[in-house]
């Protein structure tokens, strides 16, 4: 199982220090919308400047100009960026067809789509790499959402990854439904040590894959 760390706090220099202490301590880092909506590709560039061997995201959620925003990006050395569910196939299938040119994975963000289940279907024929299960962040806190993801698992065989407001109070429920990796920001980000939340997380992750 992958542990994705995810960076929504609005200083990037404060995000790439947090980001040297748990580097060791996560498979993906994920350059989230509120840095990217503050600062643009310089953040984007500057993790991927400072973390040149590692997985690198960046949350995108394209919803058009699927092709431009892609190549855009492509120029930063990112390994991942997502898409959103909601919008056209057409957006999908052209920003799967450019990145595939970078060797950029694409993510399908679900938490904007009306039929998880449908659009789970469709993602591999439209080049999509992995399949992003949430709901909004202000949304009211529930795992109520994951009734839906044996729905979404069945009918995709990509990997699914899960992001839910993870913590240690909820972090043992999110790993039973054996997700390919979790996404967790604030619980690590804003931790007293991140370094330290980051690693038992981590290895619970590892734990998860015996």
């Amino acid at each position: 199982m992958k542990l994705q760390i995810s960076f929504d706090i609005p200083d990037l220099e404060k995000s790439i220090d947090i980001a040297k202490k748990v580097v060791d301590y996560c498979d993906i880092l994920e350059i989230g919308n509120i840095l990217i909506h503050k600062y643009g590709l310089k953040a984007v560039q500057t993790f991927t400047e400072t973390f040149p061997s590692k997985d690198i995201l960046a949350d995108t959620k394209i919803i058009d100009r699927g092709k431009d925003i892609t190549a855009l990006y492509a120029k930063t050395g990112i390994k991942w960026l997502t898409v959103m569910a909601g919008t056209s196939n057409t957006v999908i299938h052209r920003v799967s067809t450019e990145a595939e040119k970078y060797n950029i994975n694409v993510m399908l963000d679900m938490v904007d789509s009306e039929a998880p289940g449908q659009s789970a279907l469709e993602a591999k024929n439209l080049g999509i790499d992995g399949i992003l299960f949430h709901k909004a962040y202000d949304a009211k806190e529930s795992l109520l959402f994951l009734e839906d993801l044996d729905m979404v698992k069945g009918n995709t065989d990509l990997p699914v990854f899960i992001s839910a407001r993870i913590n240690r109070d909820n972090v043992e429920k999110i790993i039973e439904t054996k997700p390919y990796g979790i996404i967790i920001g604030q619980a690590i980000t804003n931790a007293q040590d991140p370094a330290e939340e980051a690693k038992y997380f981590y290895n619970l992750c590892k734990a998860g894959n015996k």
